[in-house]
């Protein structure tokens, strides 16, 4: 006669074998991995088998969900660009509370520069690869890119500048095309710190570069 744990065992094994990812979870389960894989070496280490190896499956259990490594590196790219409008929108909650709307909005578009370039100092190699995927600006405003709030980077930045046109601080007529001045200017303050002649700034002097950027940048729009 069977004792109650020989019973219990024999029922465990007559259960059917269920797979490790439930539908979904190994397509978040291989972009998380190509994140790891991004943070320590940027786009280029981003690999279908590497991330297979991470997430512990056989590397063709990845074909199920991108057909190829461009298509994993553009999912890590996008995932990386979320991770970009949320560190930008933890950087505008961190702000004291302001009773002037023109100050709140000054704030706001200042924190979106600032945790912008505060993300790419600190992760680097999540920065290079959220921007390393070329393709118009339809992937700067998809789901996959946003943040808490629903909006991507592009849209953080666009809906500071209509506040700071709401709060009579930039005119109406020059707010087309400011989120592509001020873009640029941070983006490429950013690409100098973490890639070119600027990386060897101490993160002081990175920070008040960025903070006098960015006060070129409300002077000029």
């Amino acid at each position: 006669m069977l004792s109650t744990l020989e019973l219990v065992m024999a029922a465990e094994a007559d259960k059917p074998k269920r797979n490790t990812y439930r539908h979904g979870d190994l397509r978040n389960a291989l972009i998380e991995a190509g994140l790891e894989l991004a943070r320590e070496g940027g786009p280029e280490a981003v690999a279908l088998r590497a991330a297979t190896r991470q997430a512990g499956v056989v590397p063709n259990a990845a074909y199920r969900h991108f057909a190829d490594r461009g298509a994993l590196l553009h999912a890590v790219s996008q995932a990386a660009m979320a991770r970009v409008a949320r560190t930008m929108e933890a950087e505008q909650a961190a702000l004291p509370e302001a009773a002037d709307p023109a100050a709140r909005a000054r704030a706001r578009f200042r924190a979106v520069g600032t945790g912008y370039l505060r993300f790419a100092q600190e992760e680097p190699g999540l920065f290079r690869t959220a921007f390393h995927v070329p393709g118009d600006m339809t992937h700067a405003a998809a789901d996959t890119a946003a943040g808490t709030s629903g909006k991507t980077p592009f849209e953080l930045l666009g809906a500071a500048l209509d506040d700071l046109v709401a709060t009579g601080l930039l005119p109406e007529d020059r707010r087309p095309g400011a989120e592509f001045l001020a873009w640029s200017a941070v983006h490429g303050l950013a690409a100098l710190v973490i890639d070119g002649p600027l990386r060897g700034l101490h993160p002081t002097q990175a920070h008040d570069a960025g903070q006098q950027v960015i006060d070129m940048i409300e002077r000029g729009i």
